[in-house]
């Protein structure tokens, strides 16, 4: 098969982006000593940082990112017809109209439904760190040293309320490592927690399809085309699931705090990109091997059906569920 111009060039120019993604994660965990200065110097202004060792930081950065990344795929969509997939599906030279989009000034409540709780949780529950000593995470909870082997446990599966006194009546701060990551660490740890994140999301997510819990979901799959604002478009014990689960799967391998920085960043990035509703040239699902992801056109497939495709970022549960059910589907079927 003769490859036109235009897909010879979508061809050869993925594979800059792709290149370039290979040679910083190869070089991250091969020679992480080119990456130490650097992040030396990074961290060690992070940790003295009062916004960054604020209780309330990585909310404020989620919303941040979040704000950044989805304005950002938001204008996109709204001024490029021809990469919504709903168009390219249409098989029409004409374009649908554009979906109602909300205007910031609108989503105020949003904010406030998403950042109350979650700003709820880090006003009155201890951070707990890998690498953070128990003694550190007693003093940011205000905790006196004497008795915090009888009231604090290290492991986040424990959580620990802060020790509320006048002097003291909100957990303002967290304790943080005192070395840095490496880079192979946080390669290691990025690459890790969110391919725990999805294969736990898959499972959460197929639960959101009994019908009992269905009620809650269907909030999300109400519009009339995926676009980039639906990412967000989710019941509050959606939401809170979707947090704990990253949460979880950071804490469950000890991440450094600074790879749970990075991890927002990517995090936030994927789930925008899995709701666009368009097709981009360097989607993510573009730069990951063939095969390998789910991708916008496939969360298009499942919003607009809703019994396929519950994965949200790689394609092996999927593909592994989809072929349990095929198997069952032979057993079941009537002999001729």
């Amino acid at each position: 098969m003769v490859l036109s111009l235009h897909d010879s060039w979508n061809f050869s120019s993925i594979w800059v982006p792709r290149s370039l993604l290979l040679l910083l994660l190869g070089s991250s965990i091969v020679s992480p000593d080119l990456y130490q200065p650097a992040l030396d110097f990074l961290y060690t202004s992070l940790r003295h940082s009062s916004i960054y060792t604020a209780s309330t930081f990585e909310t404020w950065w989620t919303v941040f990112i979040y704000a950044v990344i989805e304005v950002s795929y938001t204008y996109r969509f709204a001024h490029n017809p021809q990469l919504r997939l709903v168009n390219r599906n249409n098989g029409s030279a004409s374009s649908k109209p554009i979906p109602k989009m909300r205007r910031p000034k609108n989503r105020v409540i949003e904010g406030f439904t998403y950042i109350g709780p979650l700003l709820l949780l880090d006003l009155t529950l201890i951070k707990k760190y890998g690498g953070v000593a128990v003694q550190d995470m007693a003093l940011s909870g205000n905790y006196d040293l004497s008795s915090v082997t009888k009231t604090i446990h290290g492991t986040f599966l424990a959580p620990t309320l802060h020790n509320f006194t006048l002097s003291s009546p909100l957990q303002t701060r967290r304790a943080l490592p005192v070395a840095p990551a490496t880079s192979r660490e946080l390669a290691m740890q990025l690459a890790a927690s969110l391919f725990i994140y999805d294969a736990l999301f898959f499972g959460f997510h197929l639960i959101l399809h009994t019908p009992f819990f269905l009620t809650i979901h269907f909030h999300h799959h109400n519009h009339r085309e995926i676009n980039p604002q639906i990412t967000n478009q989710l019941d509050i014990f959606e939401r809170l699931g979707l947090v704990l689960l990253a949460n979880f799967s950071l804490n469950i391998i000890g991440s450094h705090v600074l790879t749970r920085t990075l991890f927002v960043m990517v995090f936030v990035w994927l789930l925008v990109d899995i709701h666009s509703g368009m097709d981009l040239a360097w989607g993510y699902d573009k730069l990951l091997p063939e095969g390998w992801a789910s991708g916008s056109k496939r969360h298009s497939v499942h919003h607009r059906l809703g019994n396929q495709y519950y994965e949200p970022f790689f394609s092996w549960w999927d593909d592994a569920y989809e072929w349990v059910c095929r198997k069952k589907g032979e057993k079941g079927e009537p002999e001729k």
